[in-house]
C-alpha cells in the first residue's frame, strides 16, 4: 500500500541539491590527483582510494540508513547525513594526507543518504510524477557531477588547492539549509506491531528474493563499470596517445552524455517497451563503447563518438536501477529496503573495480582491464534482461 505524504514546497529543490551530493564531492577528485600528488605528496597508490573509500562507505551504511530512514524519519537521517558531508569537505581543504582520507571517508557516509532515502521519499511523496521528480533528481546528480570532474582540473590550474575544494563544497552548506524546510515533514514508518507483522508475512526480507538479488546485480555492475571507467579511462586514453586535457575532456563528454538518458529513462521505463529499449542501449553503449577502444589507430573523432555511446548507456544503466528500486516495490519503506540492499552488495561490488583494474593495468595490460569492462557490460544487460521480466521483487 503505497501512502501520499504532505511534504514542503522546497523539497524538489532540496532533493536536487542533495543529488549533487550524492556525486561531486567524489567525481572532482579525479581533476585534482595530479594536484594532490604535488602539494601533498600523495602516493599514486593512495589515489585510487579517494574513488574507492566513498564505495566501500556505500556499501557498509546503505543498510543502516534504510533502517534508520524507519525509525527516525527519510527526511531527518538525510538531513544528519548531510552534515556529516559537509564536515567532511571542509576536512579535506586542510593540507593533510590523514584528514584528506578522514573527509573523503565522512564525504562517502553523508553522500550515502541521498543515494539509499531519496528513491523513498520519491516513491512516497510523488507516488504519480515518480519518473518526472526521478528525473529532476538523477539530472542534477549526472550534471553537477560530470561538471565537476573537468571543472575542478580548470580550477586548480588557475586557484590553489585549498580554495578550489572549499569552493566546489559550498554546494553541502547551502544543501543544509534547503534541506531544513522538510524536517517538518518528517515521516517515520507507523509503529504499529500487528500490522507490521502481517506485513513481513506478505513481503518477506528483500534479502531473500532471488530477484532483488538479480536487480542488486544490475546495480553492481553498471557501478563498477562505471566507477572503474571513471578513474582510469583518462589512463587509457592517454595510453592510446591522448594528450592528459584531451582524454580529461573526452570523459566529461562521456558523463555529460549521460544526461539525456536522465529524462528518458524515468519517463519512457512505464511504456510498452520502454525498458525493453534502454536495456539495448546500456548493452550497445556499455560494450561498444568500451570495445571500441581496442580498435587500431584510434582517432580523436571516434573517441568522441566511442565516449558518447559510453555516456548513454552508462546514464542509462544508473537511471533504469532507480526506476527498479521504485517500480519493483510496493511502498516508500521496501523502496528504501531494495535500495539499501542494492548500494550495499553493488558498491561493495564497484569498491573493487577501480583498484583491480588500476593493478591490472599496470602490471598486465590496459587491453585485458578493457576486455574484463565489456564481459561485466554483458553480465549487466543479461541481469537487466531478468529484471524486466517481473512485475515486483515479490514475483
Amino acid at each position: 500500500m503505497t501512502t501520499t505524504h504532505t511534504h514542503s514546497r522546497y523539497l524538489t529543490l532540496g532533493m536536487m541539491l542533495v543529488a549533487t551530493n550524492m556525486r561531486l564531492p567524489i567525481t572532482m577528485m579525479p581533476g585534482l590527483i595530479s594536484s594532490l600528488k604535488q602539494s601533498l605528496g600523495l602516493p599514486s597508490s593512495m589515489a585510487g582510494m579517494l574513488t574507492t573509500i566513498p564505495l566501500l562507505t556505500f556499501a557498509i551504511m546503505s543498510p543502516l540508513l534504510a533502517r534508520w530512514g524507519r525509525r527516525f524519519g527519510n527526511e531527518v537521517t538525510i538531513y544528519a547525513m548531510l552534515v556529516i558531508l559537509a564536515v567532511g569537505s571542509y576536512l579535506r581543504v586542510v593540507p593533510s594526507i590523514a584528514l584528506l582520507l578522514l573527509g573523503t571517508l565522512l564525504v562517502g557516509i553523508g553522500a550515502d543518504g541521498g543515494n539509499v532515502l531519496l528513491p523513498a521519499i520519491i516513491k512516497d511523496n510523488f507516488p504519480t510524477k515518480i519518473g518526472l521528480a526521478t528525473s529532476a533528481y538523477t539530472v542534477s546528480m549526472l550534471l553537477v557531477g560530470s561538471l565537476g570532474t573537468g571543472l575542478s582540473g580548470i580550477m586548480a590550474a588557475h586557484w590553489s588547492l585549498p580554495v578550489v575544494m572549499a569552493v566546489l563544497s559550498a554546494v553541502g552548506l547551502v544543501n543544509l539549509i534547503t534541506w531544513l524546510p522538510n524536517l517538518k515533514h518528517n515521516h517515520r514508518e507507523p509503529v504499529l506491531p500487528k500490522e507490521t507483522a502481517t506485513e513481513s508475512t506478505i513481503h518477506p526480507s528483500v534479502w531473500r528474493l532471488p530477484i532483488a538479488w538479480v536487480v542488486t546485480a544490475f546495480f553492481g555492475l553498471q557501478a563498477l563499470v562505471y566507477y572503474s571507467m571513471l578513474t582510469w579511462l583518462p589512463t587509457i586514453l592517454v595510453a592510446h596517445g591522448f594528450s592528459t586535457i584531451t582524454a580529461g575532456n573526452l570523459v566529461t563528454v562521456m558523463q555529460l552524455s549521460g544526461l539525456p538518458l536522465a529524462f528518458l529513462v524515468p519517463t519512457t521505463a512505464g511504456k510498452r517497451h520502454g525498458v525493453s529499449i534502454m536495456l539495448a542501449i546500456i548493452g550497445i553503449g556499455f560494450i561498444g563503447g568500451i570495445g571500441g577502444i581496442l580498435l587500431p589507430g584510434l582517432s580523436l573523432p571516434v573517441a568522441v563518438i566511442l565516449n558518447i555511446i559510453l555516456g548513454f548507456g552508462s546514464g542509462a544503466a544508473f537511471n533504469l536501477a532507480v526506476v527498479f528500486f521504485t517500480r519493483k516495490t510496493t511502498n516508500g519503506f521496501e523502496t528504501a529496503d531494495l535500495s539499501g540492499m542494492a548500494q550495499s552488495a553493488g558498491y561493495l561490488l564497484a569498491a573493487i573495480g577501480p583498484v583491480l583494474f588500476g593493478w591490472l593495468g599496470s602490471h598486465v595490460g590496459w587491453n585485458l582491464v578493457i576486455w574484463l569492462a565489456v564481459g561485466f557490460s554483458a553480465l549487466l544487460t543479461l541481469s537487466g534482461v531478468i529484471v524486466q521480466r517481473h512485475a515486483t521483487i515479490y514475483d
